[in-house]
C-alpha cells in the first residue's frame, strides 16, 4: 500500500489555533517522548510568534522549551515556524536573523519553515535559507494558499518552481485560512507537484470551513504524501484535521501510514484532561461557512476588530468593515490574508468605515506596502489609481526614503544592554522590547510539569496545596510517611 507520512502540529499550530498559544512547556513534556515514538515525519513545536506569549503571559523561557523538548524528542525532527523576520511587523536585520538560526539550532531545532506572506521567493527568503543552511538546519518553504482571481493553478505552479530553485528540503501548501476545497485540491496539487523538481510536497490546512479533512484525501489521491495534522482535542475547529480521522479515512482508501495511532491515544487523553480542567476549548468539526471565502479574515483578526469597534461603541458596524475589507483587498491586488497583511487590510478597512471616506486617512503600514517595503512584487499589484492616491499623501513622501537598517550584531547588542547580554537574551530583548517582562519570566523559575491523572497522587497533593486554608499535607501508607509544608505562594502547575 502507498504510505502517507504526517507532520504533527499539536505543540505549535494546534494550541495556537485553539488555545491562543496557551499551552505551557509543562503540559508538553509528559507526552513528548510518546509522540517521539509515534512515527511522525517531524513535529512543529514553536513559532516566533510564541516567544512573546511565552515571556509575557506564560512566564516561560522559549529557549528552555526548545532545549527541554529536544531532550525528550530524540528521533523526530523538531520544527520552528517563522516568517522571514522574527517579529511580525518589521524586517529583522540580517545579522540578527543569522544569529537566530544559529541559536535555535543550538537549542535543538532541526528544521525551519520560512514563510513570505506574498509567496515572493526572492524577497528575503533566499537569505533566510542561506543562514539556515549555515546553521545546519533543514528548510521547509510554505506557499500560502489563497482564493482570488490572481491565485490560479498557474500562479502556484510558478511559485513552486521559484521555491524549488532555492533547493529546500520540503515545499508545502499552507492553507492558513482553510480556503482550499476538494475540487481545487484535485487541480492545484498536481500543478505544484509538476514543478517541485523532486522535492517532497506537503499539505497544511485548517478546518475553518469544515473542508480540510476532505481536501487531505483528495490531495493524497493527487499524489501528495505528507499531511499536517493535530491530536485531539487540539485538532478540528480552527486547527488542523485530526490525525485519527484522517488515518481512518486513508485506510478505507487503501493507504498505509507511518504513524502508530495507538501510541497517541494517551496523548489525546492527556490534553483532553487539561482542556477540561483549565476550561480550554476542545476542537470540534465546524459547519461550512461560505462567507469565509468572501472576506477571508482570520478568526483572531475578527476578534480584535470586534474589540476595537466595541471600544468606540461601533459594534454594529462589523459587517460594514468586513464588506470594506473585501474592497480594500481588491484595491491592494489581493494580498493573502495572513500576518502581517491581514492586520494591514483590516485596520485600513476599519478606518475607511470610521471616517466615512475611503483612504482619507491611511496607515503607515499600507503606505509602506505601496512603497514596496514588504516586497516590490506585492506593491506592483496595487490598483494604480489607489496607489497614486496613497503615495500622494505627505506621509508617503516622509516614508519614501526609508531604508530598513542593517546594523551589525555588535551594534544591536550595544543598543540592547551591552557586551554582557547573552545571544539568547539579545534575541529576547529584540522581540519583547521590555526588559522587565524578561526579568519577570526569569523570576518565575523553570517550567514545571503539569500534573494529570497519569500521576494521581502527585496531582491530589498539588491540588490540596493550592487551597489557601491548608498549610501542609501529610501522606502515610504502612511504613511510609511524607509531610509537605507549604512555604509562601505555590508556583504554577
Amino acid at each position: 500500500m502507498d504510505r502517507v507520512d504526517f507532520v504533527d502540529t499539536t505543540f505549535r499550530d494546534g494550541h495556537a489555533s485553539l488555545w491562543a498559544e496557551g499551552m505551557t512547556t509543562g503540559m508538553m513534556l509528559p507526552v513528548a517522548a510518546q509522540m517521539d515514538a509515534a512515527g511522525f515525519k517531524s513535529m512543529e513545536i514553536i513559532a516566533t510568534s510564541h516567544f512573546k506569549k511565552c515571556v509575557r503571559e506564560l512566564r516561560e523561557d522559549p529557549w528552555e522549551r526548545m532545549r527541554l523538548l529536544s531532550k525528550k524528542v530524540t528521533k523526530t525532527p523538531l520544527v520552528l515556524m517563522m516568517g522571514h523576520n522574527i517579529t511580525a511587523f518589521d524586517l529583522t536585520p540580517f545579522s540578527l536573523l543569522k544569529l537566530f538560526m544559529e541559536r535555535i539550532a543550538a537549542a535543538g531545532i532541526n528544521q525551519i519553515e520560512v514563510m513570505d506572506a506574498a509567496n515572493d521567493m526572492n524577497f528575503r527568503v533566499p537569505e533566510c535559507v542561506r543562514f539556515a543552511r549555515e546553521a545546519g538546519l533543514k528548510v521547509s518553504l510554505p506557499l500560502i494558499y489563497s482564493y482570488s482571481p490572481k491565485h490560479s493553478d498557474a500562479y502556484f505552479a510558478q511559485r513552486t518552481h521559484d521555491a524549488a530553485q532555492l533547493k529546500p528540503d520540503v515545499i508545502y501548501l499552507k492553507d492558513s485560512g482553510g480556503l482550499l476545497t476538494p475540487d481545487r485540491a484535485r487541480t492545484v496539487i498536481p500543478a505544484m507537484l509538476a514543478h517541485t523538481g523532486g522535492i517532497p510536497l506537503e499539505l497544511h490546512s485548517h478546518c475553518t470551513t469544515g473542508l480540510a479533512p476532505l481536501c487531505y484525501l483528495e490531495a493524497v489521491k493527487a499524489g501528495c504524501r505528507t499531511l499536517h495534522t493535530a491530536i485531539p482535542p487540539l485538532a478540528n475547529g480552527s486547527s488542523q484535521p485530526s490525525i485519527f480521522n484522517v488515518m481512518k479515512n486513508l485506510r478505507m482508501l487503501g493507504y498505509d501510514s507511518s504513524v502508530n495511532e495507538e501510541a497517541l491515544s494517551p496523548v489525546s487523553r492527556h490534553f483532553t484532561y487539561i482542556a477540561k480542567r483549565e476550561g480550554l476549548p476542545i476542537g470540534v468539526p465546524l459547519e461550512y461557512d461560505e462567507y469565509q471565502y468572501i472576506h477571508q479574515v482570520p478568526g483572531g483578526v475578527i476578534s480584535n476588530l470586534k474589540h476595537q469597534l466595541a471600544q468606540m461603541r461601533m459594534e454594529d458596524r462589523l459587517n460594514n468593515v468586513l464588506e470594506e475589507i473585501v474592497k480594500v483587498k481588491e484595491d491592494l491586488g489581493y494580498p493573502i490574508m495572513v500576518t502581517p497583511f491581514s492586520q494591514f487590510v483590516a485596520s485600513q478597512a476599519a478606518i475607511n468605515i470610521m471616517t466615512g471616506e475611503r483612504y482619507k486617512q491611511v496607515t503607515d503600514e499600507i503606505i509602506m506596502y505601496c512603497l514596496g517595503f514588504w516586497g516590490r512584487e506585492a506593491s506592483s499589484e496595487v490598483n494604480p489609481n489607489i496607489k497614486d492616491r496613497i503615495l500622494s499623501l505627505s506621509r508617503a513622501k516622509e516614508l519614501g526614503s526609508f531604508e530598513p537598517p542593517q546594523p551589525s550584531i555588535e551594534e544591536i547588542r550595544q543598543n540592547l544592554g551591552g557586551s554582557s547580554v547573552s545571544d539568547d537574551d539579545l534575541i529576547l530583548r529584540y522581540i519583547i522590547q521590555e526588559e522587565k517582562e524578561i526579568l519577570a519570566m526569569r523570576a518565575a523559575g523553570p517550567p514545571r510539569e503539569y500534573f494529570t491523572s497519569t500521576n494521581p497522587l502527585v496531582m491530589i497533593i498539588h491540588e490540596l496545596l493550592q487551597r489557601g486554608e491548608l498549610g501542609y499535607v501529610h501522606v502515610s501508607k504502612g511504613d511510609f510517611s511524607l509531610t509537605l509544608q507549604k512555604h509562601g505562594g505555590m508556583g504554577r502547575g
